[in-house]
Protein backbone atom coordinates (compact mmCIF):
# COMPACT_ATOMS: atom_id res chain seq x y z
CA UNK A 1 0.00 0.00 0.00
CA UNK A 2 1.39 3.57 -1.03
CA UNK A 3 0.66 5.57 1.49
CA UNK A 4 -0.01 9.07 -0.41
CA UNK A 5 -2.15 12.78 -0.64
CA UNK A 6 -3.98 12.89 -4.08
CA UNK A 7 -6.16 15.84 -5.10
CA UNK A 8 -9.28 15.39 -7.04
CA UNK A 9 -12.19 17.44 -8.85
CA UNK A 10 -15.45 16.30 -9.18
CA UNK A 11 -18.25 18.55 -10.68
CA UNK A 12 -15.63 21.80 -10.96
CA UNK A 13 -12.33 22.56 -13.28
CA UNK A 14 -9.89 23.30 -10.65
CA UNK A 15 -6.30 23.08 -10.76
CA UNK A 16 -4.35 23.09 -7.77
CA UNK A 17 -0.88 25.20 -7.50
CA UNK A 18 2.01 24.17 -6.46
CA UNK A 19 1.07 20.65 -5.86
CA UNK A 20 4.05 19.06 -4.75
CA UNK A 21 4.71 21.79 -2.15
CA UNK A 22 1.54 21.38 -0.63
CA UNK A 23 1.68 17.61 -0.59
CA UNK A 24 4.96 18.10 1.30
CA UNK A 25 3.61 20.64 3.68
CA UNK A 26 0.60 18.50 4.47
CA UNK A 27 3.03 15.46 5.12
CA UNK A 28 5.89 17.52 7.05
CA UNK A 29 2.22 18.61 9.43
CA UNK A 30 1.45 15.24 9.91
CA UNK A 31 4.79 14.40 11.16
CA UNK A 32 5.26 17.01 13.52
CA UNK A 33 2.06 15.77 15.08
CA UNK A 34 3.81 12.70 15.47
CA UNK A 35 1.70 10.68 12.97
CA UNK A 36 2.06 8.99 9.87
CA UNK A 37 0.70 9.61 6.29
CA UNK A 38 -2.10 7.48 5.07
CA UNK A 39 -4.34 7.60 2.35
CA UNK A 40 -5.58 11.68 2.11
CA UNK A 41 -7.74 12.75 -0.99
CA UNK A 42 -8.63 16.25 -1.25
CA UNK A 43 -11.71 16.56 -3.84
CA UNK A 44 -12.64 20.13 -4.73
CA UNK A 45 -16.14 20.39 -5.91
CA UNK A 46 -18.88 22.83 -6.06
CA UNK A 47 -21.11 24.54 -3.21
CA UNK A 48 -23.90 22.36 -4.88
CA UNK A 49 -22.57 19.29 -4.59
CA UNK A 50 -20.99 19.60 -0.87
CA UNK A 51 -24.38 20.69 0.10
CA UNK A 52 -25.68 17.85 -1.14
CA UNK A 53 -23.17 15.61 0.84
CA UNK A 54 -23.92 17.54 3.47
CA UNK A 55 -27.56 16.50 3.26
CA UNK A 56 -26.92 13.12 2.12
CA UNK A 57 -24.38 12.44 4.85
CA UNK A 58 -24.89 14.68 8.26
CA UNK A 59 -28.41 15.69 7.78
CA UNK A 60 -27.33 19.13 7.68
CA UNK A 61 -29.14 22.12 4.94
CA UNK A 62 -26.49 24.53 4.87
CA UNK A 63 -23.26 25.64 2.86
CA UNK A 64 -19.84 24.65 4.24
CA UNK A 65 -16.65 25.07 2.85
CA UNK A 66 -15.14 21.72 4.17
CA UNK A 67 -16.11 18.06 4.92
CA UNK A 68 -14.14 15.81 6.25
CA UNK A 69 -14.19 11.82 6.17
CA UNK A 70 -12.12 10.22 9.09
CA UNK A 71 -10.45 6.96 7.97
CA UNK A 72 -7.65 7.57 10.62
CA UNK A 73 -6.45 4.50 12.16
CA UNK A 74 -4.47 4.83 15.48
CA UNK A 75 -1.77 7.39 14.24
CA UNK A 76 -2.32 6.67 10.59
CA UNK A 77 -4.03 9.57 8.97
CA UNK A 78 -6.39 9.09 6.27
CA UNK A 79 -9.48 10.17 5.21
CA UNK A 80 -11.23 12.18 2.07
CA UNK A 81 -11.72 15.57 2.36
CA UNK A 82 -13.90 17.21 0.44
CA UNK A 83 -13.84 21.40 -0.38
CA UNK A 84 -15.84 23.58 -1.60
CA UNK A 85 -14.04 26.16 -4.11
CA UNK A 86 -16.99 28.36 -4.15
CA UNK A 87 -16.87 28.61 -0.09
CA UNK A 88 -12.99 29.38 0.13
CA UNK A 89 -13.42 31.94 -3.34
CA UNK A 90 -16.58 33.88 -1.34
CA UNK A 91 -14.66 33.44 2.26
CA UNK A 92 -11.31 34.66 0.49
CA UNK A 93 -13.11 37.48 -1.03
CA UNK A 94 -15.25 38.39 2.29
CA UNK A 95 -12.29 38.27 4.33
CA UNK A 96 -10.00 40.02 2.06
CA UNK A 97 -7.62 37.11 1.82
CA UNK A 98 -5.73 35.98 -0.62
CA UNK A 99 -7.72 32.89 -2.47
CA UNK A 100 -4.38 30.78 -2.07
CA UNK A 101 -3.80 31.64 1.59
CA UNK A 102 -7.55 30.19 2.56
CA UNK A 103 -7.44 27.37 0.74
CA UNK A 104 -4.71 26.21 2.59
CA UNK A 105 -6.23 27.10 5.58
CA UNK A 106 -8.84 25.03 4.77
CA UNK A 107 -6.29 22.25 3.68
CA UNK A 108 -5.02 22.30 6.91
CA UNK A 109 -7.93 22.71 8.59
CA UNK A 110 -9.59 18.94 7.27
CA UNK A 111 -6.30 17.30 8.28
CA UNK A 112 -6.07 18.93 11.77
CA UNK A 113 -9.75 17.27 11.88
CA UNK A 114 -8.52 14.14 11.12
CA UNK A 115 -5.28 14.44 13.59
CA UNK A 116 -8.15 14.68 16.43
CA UNK A 117 -9.07 18.20 16.77
CA UNK A 118 -12.22 19.72 17.09
CA UNK A 119 -13.40 23.11 16.73
CA UNK A 120 -17.87 22.73 17.99
CA UNK A 121 -16.36 24.43 21.57
CA UNK A 122 -15.22 28.03 21.77
CA UNK A 123 -12.07 26.27 23.39
CA UNK A 124 -11.80 23.90 20.95
CA UNK A 125 -11.88 26.63 17.92
CA UNK A 126 -9.04 29.02 19.39
CA UNK A 127 -6.41 25.48 19.65
CA UNK A 128 -7.94 24.53 16.00
CA UNK A 129 -6.99 27.76 14.62
CA UNK A 130 -3.49 28.36 16.80
CA UNK A 131 -2.57 25.43 14.95
CA UNK A 132 -4.01 26.42 11.45
CA UNK A 133 -1.75 29.51 12.05
CA UNK A 134 1.23 27.59 13.27
CA UNK A 135 1.18 25.07 9.88
CA UNK A 136 0.30 28.17 7.79
CA UNK A 137 3.59 29.63 9.16
CA UNK A 138 5.59 26.22 8.31
CA UNK A 139 4.32 26.75 4.26
CA UNK A 140 7.50 27.33 1.83
CA UNK A 141 5.38 28.81 -1.16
Amino acid sequence: MTNQINFFNEEIDFSLDNEFKIKDWISKSIITEKCTLGDLNFIFTSDQHLLQINKDYLDHDFYTDIITFDYRESDTISGDIFISIDRVTANAKGLSNLFSNELHRVLIHGVLHILGYKDKSAEEETLMRSKEDFYLSLRTF
